[in-house]
């Protein structure tokens, strides 16, 4: 019996670390596809800078109102009511926030 653990346990030993590299090579392609996803729904689209903002913005706050359980509505936010830019942008902030805010609910949903 004794022959016998010495025989098997290194075979044992080199079986598992040779599979060890196709794990690894499994786990590494489907991230890479989740993460091209995952950029996609958080990347602002293209517009002004105040929009790009308004989107990130967006992201961060819903985020923060489903941690805090607050009321979610993208028009109830801080930021929306006070947008940290002036004039004319405000609009461009606001269209960006509410995307952002409903890109970031839409991605929790399908996420779960």
């Amino acid at each position: 019996m004794k022959k016998l653990t010495r025989f098997a346990t290194p075979l044992v030993a080199v079986a598992m670390l040779s599979t060890a590299p196709l794990f690894v090579h499994a786990q590494n392609s489907p991230k890479g596809n989740n993460q091209a996803q995952s950029q996609d729904w958080n990347t602002p689209p293209a517009g002004t800078e105040q929009e790009q903002q308004g989107y990130r913005d967006g992201i961060e706050a819903a985020k923060l109102d489903q941690a805090a359980k607050r009321k979610i509505d993208a028009k109830a936010s801080h930021l929306y009511v006070h947008p940290p830019v002036k004039g004319q942008a405000r609009d461009a902030y606001r269209n960006g926030f509410t995307g952002g805010y409903e890109a970031a609910l839409k991605h929790q949903t399908s996420g779960m």
